[in-house]
Order: structure tokens, then C-alpha cells, then sequence
């Protein structure tokens, strides 16, 4: 059984007939053409497939357009909400939110623009979390080696070249290098995975400590009365 996680309150929901629907849409009376057999029947040309996700916790609609006739194939769209961004809490900056969310929100419509953007957010991230920040983002990230597994450190200096992409010119100003959606959405799924492991992370141990040293605190007043 598959899941969804809505956008809007984070909570992961089954995939079934009380969470989701799937509707078909297009110019022509019938989405689909059958050829006289149902069982092989193809989108035509202006064949919009448009999925509803009912979150049962917050009870809001998601929904997901997908163009899958030959002539809208190009649709591939967060109609609600517009863009796939997660909420994150307040105690992440809101800058390093922003450019997240507006990384997210650009993804389809310009993918190079995305990759700067999760590139920037990285360095917001790096500065603020790790205290380190230099003139360039390719310092920040060396000083930052020594402090994370190696294998992470090679995927974040991957975010920063492959956001140089959208960020600078090639010397060769023919030479085009292209960054898909599918690519540029890989580096919002890693900006997600640093805020989780790194700023909530931290966020859940801190309050776990307190819930700790608190109980500790009231157990040790509760022994004192009956000395």
C-alpha cells in the first residue's frame, strides 16, 4: 500500500479509496479513445489526469495535475498547493525557508533557477547551523569537511556545482547544460533531508533533554521530601 504525505500539516496518510481520486479532464468529450476496446484505450490529445489527496488529519486537498495526452504532456503541476514545499517550523530561518519554498515552487517552470536556489539555501543553512561563513560558498563547504561523513560532504558539494549551473555562464556561452525537473526536485529532496537531520534533529533532542533533566529534577525533590 502507497502513502502520501500532505503538504500542509506533514502527516503520512494510505493511499486508498477514503484519501484518494483520480480524475481525467479534456477539451474533447472523452478523455480517453477505446478504439471499440475499453481495455485499450489511449489518453487523447488533451488528456489531463488531475489526482485529489484528502488529508484525514487536517482534512485539506492536495491536488496534482498531470498532462498525459501528446499535445499537454509538458503539464506537470502542484495546483493545490502550488508548489510541493513542506512547512517547516519557525525555528528554521525564514530566509533559508523562503528560498526553499521558492525553490520548490519553481522547480517545473525553470529547474536551473530551482538548482540556484537550493544552492543558496544551502549556504544559508551552512552559515547558520555551522557558524561558518566565508566569502565563497566552495570554502564554507571545505571547512565544513572535517564535520560531517564524507559521503554527505561529497553530495553538498554537489549541490553547490550543479547550482553553479544556473548561477553563472559557461565560458563557452553556446554551450547550453540543461538541469530537468526530476534533477533539480533530487536537490529540494536533499535541502529537506538537511533540514530534517540537522535543525528538527536537534530541535527534538534539545526538548527530549529538557523532558529528561526536568523528570530527574522532580524525582530528586520527590526523594529529598522523604529523607
Amino acid at each position: 500500500m502507497s502513502s502520501f504525505q500532505c503538504p500542509f500539516c506533514s502527516n503520512f496518510m494510505s493511499v486508498d479509496f477514503g484519501t484518494f481520486a483520480k480524475k481525467y479532464v479534456s477539451f474533447a468529450e472523452y478523455p480517453f479513445e477505446s478504439n471499440g476496446d475499453p481495455r485499450n484505450r489511449t489518453p487523447n490529445e488533451s488528456c489531463v489526469e488531475i489526482d485529489f489527496y484528502k488529508c484525514p488529519n487536517c482534512e485539506k486537498y492536495s491536488i496534482v495535475a498531470n498532462g498525459l495526452g501528446t499535445n499537454v504532456n509538458n503539464i506537470s503541476s502542484s495546483l493545490q498547493p502550488k508548489s510541493s514545499a513542506k512547512q517547516f517550523p519557525d525555528y528554521i530561518p525564514e530566509a533559508i525557508r523562503q528560498d526553499y519554498e521558492e525553490a520548490c515552487a519553481i522547480v517545473n517552470l525553470s529547474p536551473k533557477a530551482s538548482a540556484t536556489l537550493s544552492r543558496r539555501c544551502l549556504q544559508g543553512i551552512i552559515r547558520d547551523f555551522w557558524g561558518i561563513s566565508k566569502a565563497r560558498l566552495i570554502d564554507e563547504i571545505n571547512e565544513l569537511q572535517n564535520k560531517i561523513p564524507a559521503q554527505q560532504w561529497k553530495v553538498i558539494d554537489g549541490i553547490r556545482r550543479i547550482g553553479n549551473i544556473g548561477a553563472h555562464m559557461e565560458k563557452d556561452i553556446n554551450l547550453i547544460v540543461d538541469i530537468d525537473p526530476d534533477e533539480a526536485q533530487k536537490l529540494i529532496k536533499l535541502i529537506e533531508h538537511l533540514l530534517d537531520q540537522w535543525y528538527i534533529n536537534r530541535h527534538e533532542q534539545e526538548l527530549l533533554y529538557t523532558d529528561i533533566i526536568d523528570i530527574d529534577k522532580a524525582k530528586q525533590s520527590e526523594r529529598k521530601k522523604t529523607e
